[in-house]
């Protein structure tokens, strides 16, 4: 396909079957279970086809194909009206290259999701480099308890809704807004999709190097997004992101910015603010009590209210300033608000505990950034203090597995006892002169001071840790991927 026919890139206006091409991701899989209970006949197609995602769709009536083939999208039994292909689809698919051929509509996810669910909700847009999950899940579940029956479509699963996406009746709808490229026929960002009501940006830092080229480019889209937000809307903005303050004075709406004052106790030890801008939220005096973090929030007003939640770390009571700045434009008291925070069950796979067993708690977390690493390590350790904090990591994303933080990585260990690094499985997407050495990073850890261990596969990994480790001890496993189950196998061992 030399050509991208982009005069059938448009939503028909009686669609009644829509086939989705890479229907088993976490954003495609969420939209065809969205469509398909706003009554469209959903179909869809995928390479790989396993559980859960492929159990969930299933039980929602949506009829699966393994594998791509031109007659999962014409055939007598089922021609679809409307295709939504997924980013993950190359223009070499053969479903996509029928889709052209046979001129049939089509459109990306955020399209679908905009055209079929957004058109009318005022959308609270969360987006940045990192906590964009949890920020919004934690915001999903605010205005839940507010009683404003909010819609969601989030990047992991909310404990409290067992979903990572809801069809509410309510006037808002929460969306996790990617900097990810959109599709092979629309390679912006998919935020870039989205007139929000309100949006969060958490952090502006260089990440998917498959895509962008370095932190200038990163900072262009994010510009581009910043500047076509209407107006009338609201960014609710870290102040403490020194990329994100460069960059905020396209915003032609108004900008309110969250961060941390100096305190005497600091739950990670983290550098205090520059003091470059005055914080509309604050947060200051973080301390541990009773196995739960406390804060105290400083609102523009100037008066300050004691929050309590059962997350870790300094990075969550950020996410949690900026859900309380958005929350407040939508209207919600400080009541509902502080009691939202209090009760907020979590995401799966951000410090998701998935057992104990010995005294020894294997937690999962999805951090793969240098930065996300920090900040993991540094928030949850306080909290295991009886034992060590044994660190397992598995460089698995595109730019994880490059050398482009092969210095960074080593420092962001730091707060670790012992950490224990795989090889990662799939260098073979990374041209070899870019590859992340594993070998060097755990040389440089352990010259940091730090016990650090090479393994050339999960079942080493897996013998070592259930050998090594004692009551009070933490695993904390870090991977954006299943990691060969290694959690559920830790634990079995144990």
């Amino acid at each position: 396909m030399s050509d991208i026919d982009l005069k059938h890139n448009f939503i028909p206006s009686d669609v009644r079957k829509i086939h989705m091409i890479a229907a088993c991701g976490t954003g495609m899989g969420a939209l065809a279970c969205i469509l398909q209970d706003l009554g469209f006949q959903v179909t869809g197609s995928d390479h790989n086809i396993y559980p859960p995602m492929s159990d969930f769709l299933m039980e929602k009536g949506i009829r699966l194909f393994k594998g791509f083939s031109p007659s999962n999208i014409s055939n007598i039994e089922h021609t679809p009206d409307l295709v939504v292909i997924g980013n993950a689809v190359t223009r070499e698919n053969v479903e996509a290259v029928a889709v052209m051929e046979n001129n049939i509509p089509y459109c990306s996810m955020p399209q679908a999701l905009n055209h079929f669910v957004a058109l009318n909700k005022k959308i609270l847009l969360i987006t940045g480099t990192h906590g964009k999950t949890t920020t919004a899940s934690i915001l999903a579940h605010v205005l839940n308890e507010a009683g404003l029956d909010p819609s969601f479509m989030i990047g992991g699963i909310v404990k409290g809704f067992q979903s990572n996406y809801r069809l509410g009746k309510g006037d808002y709808m929460v969306i996790e807004g990617d900097e990810y490229d959109t599709a092979f026929f629309d390679k912006g960002p998919k935020f870039m999709h989205y007139s929000p009501f309100a949006a969060v940006i958490t952090s502006v830092e260089f990440d998917h190097a498959d895509i962008f080229r370095d932190i200038d480019h990163i900072k262009d889209a994010f510009r581009q997004f910043i500047a076509k937000i209407p107006g009338e809307s609201l960014i609710v903005a870290s102040g403490e992101d020194v990329n994100l303050r460069e960059i905020i004075g396209s915003a032609v709406c108004d900008v309110e910015y969250y961060g941390k004052t100096s305190d005497e106790y600091d739950l990670s030890g983290a550098v205090e603010s520059s003091g470059m801008i005055p914080y509309d939220w604050s947060c200051s005096n973080m301390k541990i009590e009773h196995g739960h973090t406390v804060f105290s929030v400083k609102k523009p007003s100037g008066d300050i209210t004691k929050v309590e939640t059962p997350l870790m770390g300094r990075h969550n009571v950020m996410n949690m300033l900026a859900v309380y700045g958005v929350a407040k434009r939508v209207g919600i008291s400080d009541d509902i608000i502080l009691k939202a925070l209090k009760s907020f069950a979590g995401v799966r796979r951000r410090q998701d505990i998935r057992g104990v067993k010995r005294g020894i708690t294997v937690m999962d977390d999805f951090a793969h950034h240098p930065s996300a690493v920090r900040e993991t390590i540094s928030g949850v350790k306080p909290f295991f203090s009886k034992g060590r904090l044994i660190a397992v990591f598995e460089p698995r994303t595109n730019s994880s597995m490059r050398d482009i933080f092969q210095n960074d990585y080593p420092k962001a260990f730091d707060g670790a006892d012992i950490v224990c690094i795989r090889k990662p499985s799939m260098l073979s997407k990374v041209p070899e002169q870019h590859r992340l050495c594993a070998e060097k990073l755990v040389s440089d850890i352990v010259q940091r001071g730090i016990r650090g261990l090479y393994f050339d596969n999960t079942d080493e990994i897996i013998e070592f840790v259930t050998q090594e480790s004692k009551s009070g001890d933490l695993l904390l496993i870090m991977s954006n991927g299943g990691f060969d189950n290694i959690h559920q196998r830790i634990l079995e061992r144990l």
